[in-house]
This record gives C-alpha cells, structure tokens and sequence, in this order.
C-alpha cells in the first residue's frame, strides 16, 4: 500500500483531451447557432484553435475575433460565450486510459489530488463531467483560492489538504513551467505527460506519452 503518498494531476491536457474536446465542442456550437455557412465550419473551428493558443486566451477575445473575421451578425460574443460556459463541459472528455490508471492507483492506496489554473465553476464542472470525482481527495481550481501554478502556495495548499509532505507527492502535467517547474520548487517527483512522443521534458523525471503506460512511468522514479 501506498499510504501518505500522493498523485496530483494536472487538468486540462493531463486528465482532461481538451484539444479534443474543444472540438467536438465546437462542431456541435457551430452547427447549432449556425454561425457560418458548412464551407467554413472547418476554417471556424481552426482559427478557434488558434486564438485560443492551448487556453491561455480567454474566449470572449477569441469570440471577439471570430464574429470580426467571419461577419457574423446574427449571435453576440456574449451569447456565444455563455454557451461555452454552460455547453462545453457536456463534451469533456478524458486521454484514453486515464480512468483505469486513477482507479488502479487509488486500489493501491494513493492520495489523488487535483490542481488546476482555471476559471470557477467552469473547470469544475468539466473535471466533474468526467466522472472521476469520487477517486479525488482534493480539488484546487485556481481562482477559487487566488493562486495560480507555479506559485509553490498552490502545490503546498494541496499537500495541506491532503495530509503529506511535498516529498510524498508526484505531480503530473502538461506544463513545464507551471506543472514542472512549479512542483519541483515544493520538492515534488514530478511525470510530464504530452500524447505527441515528439515532445518531452528535459527536467521532470519521468516523461508520459500515453496513459496505458504510467504505472511504468511511475516505477521509474523509485
């Protein structure tokens, strides 16, 4: 058993397929407002992607810009953007294996604990719309607590929550500066995970292409 040891997970591209998620998100947004004729939906969905720049653009800019750029007249970015708000978790969707992994090492008496820098509630509810709650000790949204990766507070307010010492935990995550870096200042192991094979980390001490693998990634730290 694994008692007093701790996992904590990053969200969006960690646990959370966002790229596609987001897609299918909005395929189904672009279809359902009708906000460009079919020749284009493709081309609307790209540059969406784009703007967004991996989340770090809030939408109601990419909004902004998509109405400009394709003239869309009939719908307000306000509108649009409520419906990402209350529309996408309802498309949220994890990288293949994911559950089976959190089930398997919760069986083997880890911690679970969650950090992610995001808006509340809306990364709540697309962490609770994959179904995973359940197996989690501890959740941290960053703006609920007024912390953001990688400021060590965070990491250390999940350890407090969690009842271990930063040494006992393993982080996992997309972000080499706020996932990585962030958790190494704290003293935590840290697995950096990316589903291309192409791109790794040179400082966390385990890289992860694909979840099916992880227990393997995390022998490899011991």
């Amino acid at each position: 058993m694994n008692q007093n040891k701790a996992i904590i997970f990053d969200l969006d591209q960690t646990l959370l397929d966002r790229t596609t998620s987001l897609i299918k998100f909005l395929t189904w947004q672009v279809n359902f407002f009708q906000l460009v004729p079919a020749y284009d939906r493709e081309k609307f969905i790209q540059r969406f992607l784009e703007l967004d720049d991996n989340g770090k653009v809030w939408k109601d800019r990419v909004y902004e810009n998509l109405i400009h750029e394709f003239s869309i007249q009939h719908h307000s970015k306000e509108i649009l953007l409520a419906s990402y708000i209350n529309d996408f978790n309802k498309f949220s969707c994890c990288f293949e294996h994911v559950k089976n992994i959190i089930i398997q090492l919760k069986q083997q008496g880890y911690l679970i604990g969650l950090i992610s820098n995001g808006r509340t509630p809306f990364q709540e509810h697309n962490f609770y719309a994959l179904g995973l709650t359940e197996f989690f000790s501890s959740t941290i949204v960053s703006e609920a607590v007024g912390l953001r990766k990688p400021d060590p507070a965070i990491f250390l307010l999940s350890c407090q929550q969690l009842g271990v010492h930063p040494k006992d935990c393993i982080f996992v995550g997309d972000n080499e500066l706020a996932d990585i870096q962030g958790a190494k200042s704290v003293g935590m192991k840290t697995i950096f995970f990316h589903p291309n094979p192409a791109i790794s980390s040179a400082i966390a001490d385990q890289n992860l292409h694909d979840f099916k693998n992880f227990i393997e990634a995390l022998k490899g730290l011991d």
